[in-house]
């Protein structure tokens, strides 16, 4: 009997958690019906719930009249819950990449590892080759993704060439073709797919070993921050 009450309890204190959440939803589209606020979830702080507006973490109550924007600390440990949010949405499942069709890279003992998607006419991949090569101890699996029309071709014939990492270099940093014009089997046309299934619609993006993906052309020293924060 004691059990079958204490049941009863926690399954109506989840329903009422929900019935909060789903007030807020009603009061956003009933008064805001225009704002895309996605992705409703309650937080630590009674209350308070999370959600998402145009890719960034934003908060709110129950009656949805006011947004908050910025850093939930938690007081005890001093840990940001909204970074762990940040981390979460944008996580993938590293075990699911399918690193045979990258082009790896390994610098010194390779123990850290970094995904790379990288268009060879995009200035800000360009400019994040410079950084990577800054960077010790890591292993670079480039996933070469011809977003650009006139990047297919020669993102094609890299693969076909006896050294395809030698070749991705001179491509992507000089801005040199592969000389050898014959075709082969390439995973062009898979990448530009797995990015679509990742979502990742601009280059570079980088993916770090736990799965947290980022974009843009990040510098070395935040690479490594961001390798430090992370654990990794």
């Amino acid at each position: 009997m004691q059990k079958t009450i204490w049941v009863a309890i926690l399954l109506s204190l989840s329903s009422l958690g929900w019935a909060d959440i789903n007030t807020a939803q009603q009061n956003l589209a009933k008064n805001y019906p225009n704002l895309e606020i996605n992705n409703i979830a309650s937080t630590e702080m009674r209350g308070i719930y999370s959600a998402e507006l145009d890719g960034q973490v934003v908060y709110l109550n129950e009656d949805a009249q006011h947004l908050i924007a910025g850093n939930m600390l938690r007081l005890s440990d001093q840990k940001s819950l909204t970074q762990e949010l940040i981390v979460k949405k944008n996580t993938i499942d590293w075990k699911k990449l399918p690193l045979k069709n990258a082009i790896k890279s390994v610098r010194g003992n390779g123990k850290r590892q970094l995904a790379i998607f990288s268009d060879p006419n995009c200035p800000y991949c360009k400019q994040l080759e410079v950084e990577l090569k800054k960077l010790n101890d890591v292993t670079i699996y480039t996933f070469i993704l011809p977003l650009k029309s006139q990047s297919v071709a020669a993102s094609k014939q890299v693969y076909c060439e006896q050294d395809p990492a030698y070749a991705w270099q001179q491509l992507i940093e000089k801005g040199i073709e592969p000389k050898t014009k014959k075709s082969c089997t390439n995973p062009v046309n898979a990448n530009l797919a797995l990015a679509k299934e990742l979502g990742i619609a601009g280059t570079p993006a980088i993916i770090f070993s736990n799965g947290y993906r980022v974009l843009g052309a990040y510098p070395a020293n935040e690479m490594e921050a961001i390798w430090r924060e992370l654990g990794l």
